[in-house]
């Protein structure tokens, strides 16, 4: 079992690994902190628009979780429907779920204007009921979509389910059409190489240590990097859940939770077909949830949140044992299949399960995708960057009121207690 991400093998070694820049600039308009795809979306503006950037990655492109998701892109943000409502009202409520189908279609329309090879689909969501209760959760889920936000999904009961889903595990469908599907590795290094042409710095193996405002009013910075120091007139922060001191109070409002993944060998084709049929992506409705898609070559992609304990040497073949028991739960026909894949990667989350964008002190930055980054990450990056180079941003997503989490530093000691209260939120509810 290779213990890296089924994506990486996707893509020739030769273009996995981005070229070293061998020297870094002294000075640029703009530092972008974080190689995924927040960092790279902006990155391309800013330097369409004229500015001088450059990308600091730790790793390499994309080696955080913008190459170890499951390729999802879904519509709606991590808070259901009726929760945003409930939260937020509608009037606002409908502006967040509108954002996140823009974002959708700017993906869309940047993956076709740069030529991106990385399989984009729209294939559409399954959200499948694991409780015959939260079938009933899923029909008022579709009644708040259709009156409040006019986004049509489509309710499928257990009876007629396995014309989508290939299993007897769940009581019942919720499908929106409108999602998508793509290789998130090719997508990032596609959205490297658009970085790149339009004149952005991509320097990878280049961790940032410390940032220290400079001049009057702390208007310019020092970005110190173990390969030199660069005076940047601004620095963006786009380290989502990999976020180290470097900033500390961002460090206080992004919370990391480590998200795994385990990926079949090939399954023969009437097996792949018998699973998911219309090749949706797919995830069910536990406050553990799972998440799960068969990718070009027919492997089962199987995911969730299986370990809420700090990474340990064995966590990911631990974490890959759960999923394995959690994947034959709902399809038992896998018993004999191998793993050929297992990995896992930290995830952004907020307080209030919400991205945000805008500025934090002196520095800009965006992140906190819970779960949704592919298309919001990709626009986020965009706004923030147009922020940057002095465009008047309106979205409800971009907000400076950004408040940190009371009694947390960066190290997320509440994570085994949140893990054993959402346990038993799954045996309750």
């Amino acid at each position: 079992m290779k213990e890296y991400p089924y994506w990486w093998d996707t893509i020739p070694k030769v273009e996995l690994k981005t070229e070293k820049v061998r020297v870094l600039p002294s000075k640029v308009d703009v530092a972008v902190v974080g190689g995924g795809y927040t960092g790279l979306s902006a990155a391309r503006h800013l330097a369409r628009v004229g500015a001088s950037v450059v990308v600091l990655e730790r790793e390499d492109v994309g080696w955080g979780a913008s190459s170890r998701n499951g390729g999802q892109v879904l519509t709606g943000l991590r808070l259901d429907p009726g929760t945003l409502v409930e939260r937020y009202g509608e009037a606002a409520a409908r502006r967040l779920f509108e954002a996140s189908l823009d974002s959708m279609v700017r993906l869309e329309t940047l993956i076709a204007s740069e030529a991106i090879d990385c399989g984009y689909t729209q294939s559409g969501h399954i959200h499948a009921a694991s409780k015959p209760s939260h079938f009933e959760d899923l029909r008022k889920q579709q009644t708040v979509l259709t009156r409040v936000f006019r986004h049509r999904v489509e309710l499928v009961s257990r009876n007629e389910q396995r014309s989508e889903l290939g299993s007897d595990a769940y009581h019942g469908l919720l499908v929106d059409e409108r999602s998508g599907a793509l290789n998130p590795t090719r997508y990032v290094h596609g959205l490297a190489e658009a970085a790149t042409r339009a004149g952005a710095v991509v320097a990878t193996e280049a961790p940032v240590e410390r940032l220290s405002a400079q001049g009057p009013g702390g208007n310019r910075w020092r970005v110190t990097t173990p390969r030199g120091e660069i005076e940047a007139t601004d620095v963006l922060m786009a380290t989502g859940g990999y976020t180290n001191g470097a900033l500390p109070a961002l460090r206080r409002r992004f919370v990391p939770v480590g998200s795994y993944i385990i990926a079949t060998e090939p399954l023969p084709d009437q097996v792949a077909a018998a699973l998911l049929p219309k090749r949706r992506m797919a995830f069910d409705s536990r406050h553990f949830l799972h998440y799960f898609r068969i990718t070009d070559d027919r492997r089962l992609l199987f995911g969730g949140r299986a370990e809420f304990s700090r990474p340990a040497p064995d966590t990911t073949r631990r974490a890959a044992s759960i999923l394995r028991r959690d994947m034959l739960a709902a399809f038992p026909e896998l018993s004999s299949v191998g793993v050929d894949y297992a990995w896992g990667g930290n995830v952004a989350f907020t307080r209030d399960e919400l991205p945000h964008a805008g500025r934090l002190g002196d520095a800009y930055y965006a992140g906190g995708y819970c779960g949704h980054g592919i298309a919001m990450a990709t626009a986020l990056g965009e706004l923030v960057a147009r922020r940057v180079a002095g465009e008047p941003v309106d979205h409800p997503l971009m907000d400076d009121r950004f408040p940190a989490i009371p009694f947390y530093n960066g190290r997320p000691w509440f994570l085994p207690i949140v893990g054993a209260y959402y346990r038993f939120r799954d045996l309750v509810d």
